[in-house]
């Protein structure tokens, strides 16, 4: 029999459908019920693509004794933590001030009335390893709401009163980070990398895409300090278990410190970020192998997690049949059978041996790299390398698959059309263009299921309906997706659609004291309006919108932009040397408000040779600091930086300005990369470089 799950259209909610907890999702008519019968509510927060909520909800959530114990004495409210970030957020935050921890599955106790008074992640069905079992658990939450009523109201109120001071950060004068505070951190990175094995941390290894970026930055703007660590870290992670090696994507982290076993389940935010992240390490160091793995990101995500409207689906599960990794994983004698005379030289290349490497089984990983030392590739053995891997994952595909969280957010698809965008902008021919194609598709489909007619946006998409308000990363990564897609194809109407956005978020969720709370003004209201600055898996939606606002200043000349991005890096400026990992999409945006962005007005016709050489000759050598506006007809362009500007004698013409000071136009692209370089942009590419040009 069915619970009330079952009319959602979260995958995650909907596999909990069943279950013989009496279930309610978030709203009124729980919250309601609690406060009508003063029970306390039990909040369990998790996501479909988490191992161990799966196993909580076999162990505990399909048990009809614990279920009779749930349904006696507590409302049971389940949430899906990718359609209500918000509540996981609050909820989250109040786990780690109680257990000095967090993680998925959440369980929260609260008060009838939303205050959390006991909480933690997973519990056993049993006592196991010092934890108590979960019927223990309820009983004494139980128990506490009886007996202890005052008490944990009490504590319930501190534990919310600290939740709300959290949220304040320190006003006390704090400036702009400086050129040299930004150099200091290069260096702090430095001091904490991972020599042995890339990356910064230890197990578990999680890809940074974020610190990556910050790091590429540096380099494109002429520091080398940091190109070993980047380089080595992309390498290592390219090679490793975390990423597929047959199907091009990542999975989420590595579970040892040499990026071997990876925790399998596959998110589509890590993937948009990581094909960005190697995309920009190609146009920097003119490295191929980067846009090659780029390319099997992109194609990933079209191959498993394009959904039929032209949006991405969320996540693929860790699991297959309940057990985790067991699509990806191979045996020796399978793999001698699939490639016959290939596979001599497969298995020595990705580390098959008969006893396997993981649980018996073979997690491939590349041991032998394409290159000798003296930078030769053996192209053949590369071709039969390459028809290996095809075939492998041919005979794959006949296996059970991950099961797929096929709801649509608005921010990750937001990520996904700024990679796709991205990628059509700087591969050329027929593969940028059907990269570019991908990315309109996603852009006018996300926006056609999530924004609404007063330019809000929704959460998520799935099966025809919109789930939830749209949160602050929502306006943010769709915003700097839409920026992206504006550059790769010069439609005018992405940039207007981001600019509306950006609006949005100084309207809604703007904080007078500084930077930007999580929910809009008129969202729902939970104990505490979330304002969580750090940057984690994913861009904190504050310093996406930073870097967005940014962009937009350099574009339109508006200074509310810049002044309300300055204002929110100001409020975390004094963490960023102490925390560089922790808040690098910041460190991002603040090497764009330090050593400012140049302006690159174009007028021609975008589709004329002479135009794109000049976007051509701007683009060399991944220049992160730089924004590009192109019309055939500035005075009817909708951007306020190609306003009054001529074509000389016709001819498609370039003029560079940076930090209010603008240079002679040009039409020659050999004389536009000479001011680009005299404003102190960037360097040329490698010499030899093979890098994008843009065009």
């Amino acid at each position: 029999m069915a619970n009330r799950l079952a009319g959602e259209t979260s995958p995650y909610l909907l596999q909990h459908a069943h279950n013989p907890v009496d279930w309610y999702p978030w709203g009124p008519e729980a919250l309601a019920r609690a406060k009508a019968e003063d029970k306390p509510i039990f909040l369990s927060i998790g996501y479909a693509a988490c191992h161990w909520c799966h196993v909580m909800e076999r162990e505990s959530f399909e048990d009809a004794a614990t279920a009779a114990d749930l349904n006696r004495d507590f409302v049971a409210i389940k949430v899906d933590r990718e359609e209500r970030p918000d509540l996981d957020q609050v909820y989250m935050g109040a786990v780690q001030a109680m257990t000095g921890q967090g993680g998925w599955p959440m369980s929260v106790f609260l008060t009838p009335d939303g205050q959390p008074f006991y909480g933690g992640t997973y519990f056993p069905p049993e006592p196991h390893h010092g934890l108590p079992s979960f019927r223990q658990v309820l009983a004494g939450a139980a128990r506490a709401w009886r007996e202890q009523r005052l008490e944990v109201v009490a504590a319930g109120k501190r534990l919310v009163d600290s939740l709300v001071e959290q949220n304040r950060l320190p006003n006390d004068g704090a400036a702009l980070p400086t050129a040299d505070a930004l150099a200091a951190t290069v260096d702090a990175l430095h001091s904490r990398f991972d020599s042995l094995n890339g990356s910064w941390g230890g197990a578990p290894k999680f890809p940074q895409p974020m610190t990556l970026d910050f790091l590429v930055r540096r380099m494109a703007a002429g520091d080398a300090r940091p190109t070993a660590m980047v380089r080595y870290t992309l390498d290592r992670m390219a090679d490793g278990g975390i990423r597929d090696q047959l199907g091009g994507g990542f999975h989420r982290y590595a579970t040892d410190p040499i990026w071997l076993v990876p925790h399998f389940e596959q998110m589509l935010y890590d993937n948009a970020q990581l094909a960005r992240t190697y995309l920009r390490a190609w146009a920097v160091t003119g490295e191929a192998r980067y846009r090659e793995v780029a390319v099997g990101v992109l194609e990933y995500m079209l191959r498993e997690l394009r959904r039929d409207d032209g949006t991405f689906a969320a996540s693929q599960d860790a699991d297959t049949d309940g057990v985790e990794g067991s699509t990806f994983t191979w045996s020796a004698a399978e793999i001698r059978e699939v490639l016959v005379d290939d596979a001599p030289i497969f298995t020595a290349t990705y580390g098959v041996r008969d006893e396997g490497n993981w649980e018996g089984r073979a997690i491939l990983s590349r041991l032998q790299p394409a290159a000798d030392e003296d930078g030769t590739i053996d192209a053949g053995r590369e071709a039969r390398l390459a028809a290996a891997r095809s075939r492998l994952l041919a005979r794959r595909a006949g296996r059970p698959q991950p099961a797929r969280d096929d709801k649509a957010l608005a921010a990750w698809n937001g990520l996904a059309i700024g990679a796709l965008a991205d990628a059509g902008r700087t591969i050329p021919g027929q593969d940028g263009g059907r990269y570019r194609a991908a990315a309109i598709a996603t852009a006018e489909a996300i926006l056609t299921g999530l924004r609404r007619a007063d330019g809000r946006l929704g959460r998520s998409w799935k099966d025809g309906r919109p789930t939830g308000a749209g949160v602050l990363e929502d306006y943010a990564d769709l915003a700097d997706g839409l920026l992206a897609l504006y550059e790769a194809t010069f439609d005018e109407r992405w940039f207007v659609t981001a600019l509306e956005l950006a609006d949005t978020i100084l309207a809604h969720f703007a904080d007078p004291a500084g930077g930007f709370f999580d929910t809009a003004d008129d969202h729902e209201v939970l104990v505490t309006r979330p304002k969580d600055p750090q940057d984690n898996a994913t861009p904190a939606g504050s310093s996406m919108a930073t870097l967005v606002l940014l962009r937009l200043a350099a574009l339109t000349g508006d200074d509310r932009y810049r002044a309300a991005a300055e204002g929110a890096l100001a409020s975390v400026a004094p963490f960023l040397g102490r925390y560089p990992t922790g808040f690098a999409n910041w460190l991002s945006a603040a090497q764009l408000a330090v050593n400012g962005i140049v302006e690159l007005a174009i007028v021609g016709d975008p589709a004329d040779a002479a135009t794109r050489a000049l976007v051509a000759a701007a683009r060399s050598g991944g220049r992160a600091d730089l924004v590009v506006a192109i019309s055939a007809d500035a005075n009817r362009s909708e951007i306020p930086l190609l306003r009054d500007r001529v074509a000389i004698d016709g001819r498609p013409t370039a003029y560079v300005c940076r930090g209010f000071t603008c240079r002679l136009p040009v039409t020659d692209p050999t004389a536009l990369a000479a001011q680009l370089a005299a404003s102190g942009l960037g360097t040329a590419a490698p010499a030899g470089s093979a890098g994008p040009s843009g065009e």
